[in-house]
């Protein structure tokens, strides 16, 4: 009987594939552009995957925390993942034909545009790091029956970051996440560094610690067999790889160099259709639901969790006394944990000196270490965000530079992440260039609807660190390493897009406006000034993006000169912010910024160095 059903089930599939090989030919060719032979090649794995038995989703229900999650980290077959969805009867096939179209909900890579998209993919290497944020989320805070199955093509597994997360998964060994492998050979403009030596890959992933199921991708009887045995899977994560043809299907394609990216034409799409046979476009498979049980064993342990006893009161500490900034980083987790049981936290491998050590201390089922491996560390932290959590990662400023198009895709998505970089600016002092955050600003600026903060206290940081929660998109703290005095009281708030005016009078000849370390400079160069009979004007640009061009008007009318300092390169941060807040006003504009090649010395003696200390201000002041 079991074998009777297996036959029905297998003739089922081969009508859904055909439909579907059918739909990725027609709609590319309709489009005039995308990928119908990396599509093609994957055609068996994810009919069996969706329409076997093994891919669990309530439709009506796409954040249920119960539904598995598929990620195509091979964007680009997105004909075949658009047909999935159509061939489950959850979009008509009309829809198909609008792919790539300007307004249609089907573009070119898996976008949040579709309702259906888990996350947002396309640059090759990142689809597993994300798949293992989610199988993380699903383990150790939801306990969730939920599995999460990647997509990957060969020619990604070329990417490092693969390997960052399947080392890692197999650290925490998530036996929740599989990873299949579509082996078709050939890339882009030929074939791939290991080709069909299924072998080099069975190796590779066997030395991370995964298990492997090596079979025919396709051959449905032995797809069904491996994903069969990946359910049965407690211990590890798993692999499938599949030996596949590109192309498969169509002659003049199955196998084929120069095809990929390429569409047929009206008359090569005729004959494909030709050689497919007789299709059923109405075929449809069944999606199955899995039901969310918690037992009482983890529902004890969430309640525990939330629950979750204070941790020791923050001291009131007196203003003026020297503290790290980035200290301020620890005590706002503290506080924002005990009260958010939706904020995780990633570090790599830094903790004791961004001070995330704190969340790991207090709160260690919600804090996960990611080891020096930040481009894996950001893309966990999306798919941490795409389940619904708010993923703090922490790391020195520079190191944010390495993950650049990590943080990317996940805005794609319009996911809450708060990225905190201390070690930042010349500030650091002996270690160096290398560890040097000097263009972290820069970057973060530029992501579209990001927020970029820069605290010149560990009280400021603190408090930012908790309102950072309730921002939407991408965040950025900047912290310090050094001891500087306390300005702000525990309960001063923090606005995004606002600003502190430090000193002010109706006699300021000019206005210093700073962030992070330089307000501490500027401090000091007023009170140099002041003893010499010279008023100025200090604000604290603490909010970066937005900046409060409210207040930079205003100063600007009033004193008619902007000296911007800050321990940044000159392009793409405060500088370029203020110039953006007052183009309209005819003022004398001075940016003091890091413009000399950097290197190892004290904090002070590099502030001076760069000229963005108190002196450099003060003889900028007096320059007039």
């Amino acid at each position: 009987m079991k074998q009777k059903q297996t036959k029905m089930n297998t003739e089922h599939l081969g009508e859904i594939n055909q439909m579907m090989r059918g739909w990725i030919l027609r709609m590319t060719t309709n489009a005039g552009s995308g990928h119908p032979t990396s599509s093609l090649s994957s055609v068996e794995l994810m009919s069996t995957l969706f329409f076997g038995g093994f891919f669990s989703y309530n439709a009506d229900q796409p954040d249920d925390s119960g539904n598995d999650q598929i990620i195509f980290s091979k964007g680009h077959a997105s004909p075949l993942y658009y047909s999935l969805w159509a061939a489950a009867g959850l979009i008509n096939e009309e829809e198909l034909f609008t792919y790539r179209d300007f307004w249609s909900r089907l573009e070119g890579h898996p976008t949040q545009h579709f309702p259906y998209t888990f996350a947002a993919t396309g640059s090759l290497g990142q689809g597993l790091s994300i798949g293992l944020g989610a199988a993380l989320a699903a383990e150790r805070c939801d306990y969730s029956p939920s599995h999460t199955w990647v997509l990957l093509g060969d020619s990604e597994m070329a990417e490092g970051q693969v390997w960052e997360a399947m080392q890692l998964a197999a650290h925490y060994k998530t036996s929740s996440l599989t990873a299949i492998v579509d082996v078709n050979r050939l890339g882009q403009r030929g074939e791939t560094m290991t080709g069909h030596e299924i072998e080099h890959y069975t190796q590779k992933a066997n030395a991370c610690g995964w298990r492997v199921h090596v079979v025919d991708g396709h051959n449905i009887n032995e797809i069904t067999e491996a994903y069969s045995a990946v359910m049965a899977e407690t211990e590890v994560p798993t692999m499938i790889i599949a030996k596949t043809f590109k192309g498969k299907g169509v002659s003049l394609l199955e196998d084929q160099e120069g095809w990929h990216g390429k569409v047929l034409n009206e008359k090569q799409l005729k004959k494909a259709l030709k050689e497919l046979g007789e299709i059923d476009y109405a075929v449809r498979g069944h999606l199955t639901q899995r039901s969310v049980l918690i037992s009482e064993e983890d529902a004890k342990k969430e309640g525990e969790d939330e629950v979750e006893e204070d941790v020791s009161e923050i001291e009131e500490r007196a203003l003026g006394e020297r503290h790290p900034v980035r200290n301020g980083y620890g005590l706002g987790l503290e506080e924002l944990m005990r009260r958010d049981e939706k904020v995780v936290v990633l570090d790599a491998e830094v903790s004791n000196s961004t001070r995330s050590a704190a969340a790991k201390e207090h709160f260690p089922e919600r804090f996960f270490e990611m080891y020096i491996a930040e481009q894996n560390m950001a893309g966990v932290a999306h798919g941490f965000a795409a389940k619904g959590y708010v993923p703090y990662i922490s790391t020195f400023a520079a190191f944010f530079s390495r993950a650049h198009d990590q943080i990317r895709m996940a805005t794609l998505d319009e996911r809450n992440m708060v990225c905190v970089g201390s070690h930042a600016g010349v500030a650091i002092g002996e270690d160096g260039g290398s560890q040097m955050g000097l263009t972290d600003i820069a970057f973060f600026r530029s992501l579209l609807g990001s927020t970029v903060l820069c605290p010149a206290d560990m009280h400021a940081a603190a408090t930012m660190t908790v309102a950072a929660a309730q921002l939407t998109g991408t965040t950025y703290i900047r912290t310090l390493r050094q001891d500087v005095p306390l300005l702000y009281p525990e309960a001063d708030e923090f606005p995004v897009g606002g600003s502190k005016v430090l000193c002010a009078s109706v006699d300021d000849t000019a206005t210093i406006i700073a962030m992070g370390t330089t307000v501490h400079e500027a401090l000091e160069a007023y009170d140099i000034l002041k003893d010499e009979g010279v008023a100025v004007r200090v604000i604290d640009a603490y909010s970066v993006k937005p900046i409060d061009t409210k207040t930079i008007k205003k100063a600007a009318a009033e004193t008619h000169r902007i000296i911007v300092v800050e321990d940044h390169f000159a392009e793409g941060a405060l500088g370029d912010a203020v110039r953006a807040a007052i183009p309209e006003y005819a003022v004398e504009f001075t940016h003091l910024c890091v413009c000399k090649p950097v290197r190892s010395g004290t904090a002070r003696e590099l502030l001076a160095y760069e000229e963005i200390d108190a002196s450099a201000i003060v003889r900028a002041v007096r320059a007039k």
